[in-house]
């Protein structure tokens, strides 16, 4: 069940909010993140030189990877129940654990890491989410993400 409101995420502190569908990681959308991003590295956009290599093929960018987490957060909360304003607040303990192979599909355990009221009424809530590869363990990232919700 998606969380309503930050009264739920309150009560829910501490606690797994859930887990969010699966992404699949395929080479169009690594191909299109080394666009945007710059980082042309064989590893994520050369297929015939990345077979050769320990993974046995290409890479997402640990950065593309990252990029999903919000959007894994958003399933599990209904945003417009939040507040009038929602926005990334920042990320703490961001770790790269395990290549993500081009192809593979990832989803986010998402955990209320803490809830905290800030001046104003507006609030920030810390979720803790742990990035699951199919078929794999232990996690290929993990990262807490701030939210801010507020009004303008």
């Amino acid at each position: 069940m998606r969380a309503q409101g930050l009264a739920d995420l309150r009560e829910r502190e501490g606690e797994r909010l859930g887990t969010s569908s699966w992404h699949r990681v395929d080479q169009e959308k690594v191909d299109r993140f080394a666009e945007v991003s710059g980082d042309h590295n064989w590893i994520h956009v050369d297929p015939a030189r990345a077979a050769d290599s320990p993974v046995g093929g290409t890479i997402a960018h640990g950065m593309l990877t990252l990029t999903l987490v919000p959007r894994m957060v958003d399933e599990l909360i209904d945003l417009a129940a939040m507040a009038p304003v929602a926005m990334n607040y920042g990320l703490d303990r961001v770790r790269f654990l395990a290549p993500v192979p081009t192809g593979s599909r990832i989803r986010g355990h998402v955990t209320v890491h803490e809830v905290r009221d800030l001046h104003g009424g507006d609030t920030v809530v810390t979720f803790a989410v742990e990035v699951e590869r199919e078929g794999h363990a232990p996690p290929v990232c993990v990262a807490k993400l701030h939210s801010w919700f507020g009004s303008w």
